[in-house]
């Protein structure tokens, strides 16, 4: 049987939300002041923040006179926009208006927003704040981005270790309505330090006279203020938290991370190393419309590609003399090339994922090089045994074969160790390893590849001419 619930989840997915946006803008276009409100804040505020995108600049103004700067605030802490774009909608707002929506955000997703506006905007809205969200969200701003201090936010319950279980109640009821999230209540000694953890269940069924330090889980997972995100982002992840605590130096709770803010985090990291596997020196954006912003992330690594492609030319003009006399190496240099590159990309891909896991620490060296040698060498073999029998048949010169087969073996053995070692390297040097980009290990499998296939060549020319 069907129950009440998931018809209701079944009809919400029905919604043709064009519609819906469309008569909102008939409403909010018609001053239909008190329909528009009731239709608007029935919508969740993913959907509020998508309909308000959909507006044009009359429109959002408009929009500003029908709402308040809190229910502004509330969709405005789902948005994901570009740094321009942001400044585009806070300058068709009042001043005033726009600080009490950034001071109503949560204060973590404020900091975000003020980074991203020019710093005369930002320091235009802070003094028009009320006193409290301003000293929360300059407190905020002093630390770097992308830490452990940079993502967090300062509104979360606290409960004091002295505490009986009706005084905590009595306390969570009051702080509850400002706080991100109240299933984890992080407990303090009288000093504001970290003491234990309690969960809101555990809070529940505890007998009402039953101090909160006799129920606490002593035992705390916490990250410091200066902790990278990623390696946050990884805490969270294999502890399957909700929410992590951030301490100071001396383990004074000073905030925490929420399970959203993470996946923030990871879509931010996998963004970034994928632009970084794809040669770009910054993240872009498709809808980024300069072109002269776009060359400057690409052309870095492109100029660099450049010098290295000329190694590879030079090393071709080295071995001209063999090419004169047996020609038809040089058909055989894109495959060799090109084979040696895929498998040297496939491993860096394997390799930059498991850095950033945290799973290739777990691992020996010497077991993984001899995982990749023997992976190397396997897909090495297949794909040279293939060649070797291809070229056989079509140019009936079986040296020939040999020589571009066993080229193969090698270069793509060499390309999966390479693969796996250098981002290795990098990331010991303290460099990240998704620099270790695919163009990058393209590039130098061809320079390796050309080496083993030409000296081959030369060492069996008599067999060839």
């Amino acid at each position: 049987m069907e129950t009440n619930n998931s018809k209701e989840i079944e009809s919400h997915q029905d919604i043709d939300f064009e519609v819906v946006f469309l008569e909102m803008r008939n409403l909010l276009n018609n001053n239909e002041y008190d329909m528009f409100r009731e239709a608007f804040l029935d919508l969740h505020t993913y959907e509020q923040s998508e309909f308000f995108l959909t507006l044009t600049e009359g429109e959002r103004e408009k929009l500003y006179h029908f709402l308040s700067p809190k229910e502004v605030s509330d969709f405005f802490d789902s948005f994901e926009l570009e740094p321009d774009e942001y400044e585009e909608l806070f300058s068709e707002m009042d001043a005033r208006y726009a600080a009490q929506v950034v001071g109503l955000m949560q204060y973590d997703n404020a900091v975000d927003i003020l980074n991203e506006l020019p710093k005369e905007m930002a320091a235009t809205y802070l003094p028009l704040m009320n006193r409290e969200d301003r000293e929360e969200i300059r407190s905020l701003m002093d630390y770097e981005e992308d830490t452990a201090g940079g993502i967090m936010t300062t509104e979360f319950v606290s409960i004091d270790s002295e505490m009986t279980v009706r005084q905590a109640m009595e306390h969570l009821k009051k702080v509850a309505p400002n706080s991100e999230t109240i299933y984890y209540l992080f407990v303090t000694d009288p000093r504001n330090k970290l003491a234990g953890i309690i969960s809101l269940r555990d809070l529940i069924v505890a007998e009402d006279d039953a101090y909160i330090g006799d129920i606490m889980k002593e035992r705390v997972i916490s990250v410091r203020v200066s902790d990278d995100q990623e390696e946050v982002a990884n805490i969270v992840r294999d502890y399957d938290f909700l929410a992590v605590p951030v301490v100071d130096f001396q383990n004074h709770l000073v905030g925490i991370i929420t399970a959203d803010d993470i996946m923030d985090v990871i879509h931010e990291e996998a963004e970034e190393d994928y632009y970084k596997l794809a040669g770009m020196s910054e993240e872009g954006s498709p809808q980024d419309g300069n072109a002269l912003q776009s060359a400057k992330k690409r052309l870095p690594w492109l100029i660099g590609l450049t010098f290295m492609g000329m190694i590879t030319a030079t090393m071709l003009s080295t071995f001209e003399e063999t090419l004169q006399k047996v020609a038809i190496l040089g058909a055989f240099i894109p495959i060799i090339g090109g084979m040696a590159g895929n498998a040297g990309t496939q491993s860096l891909a394997v390799a930059v994922r498991g850095l950033s896991t945290g799973e290739i620490k777990d691992q020996s060296l010497i077991k993984l090089a001899l995982k990749d040698i023997f992976t190397g060498m396997i897909t090495g073999l297949v794909c040279g045994v293939l060649l070797f029998g291809i070229i056989s048949i079509l140019f009936g010169q079986p040296m020939l074969g040999v020589i571009v087969s066993v080229s193969l073996f090698v270069a793509m053995t060499v390309a999966t160790l390479s693969g796996t070692f250098i981002p290795m390297g990098m990331a010991k040097l303290g460099i990240d390893p998704a620099v270790a980009s695919g163009p990058f290990i393209t590039t130098s499998n061809d320079i390796i590849s050309l080496v083993i296939y030409f000296s081959l060549a030369n060492a069996l020319m008599s067999a060839l001419v």
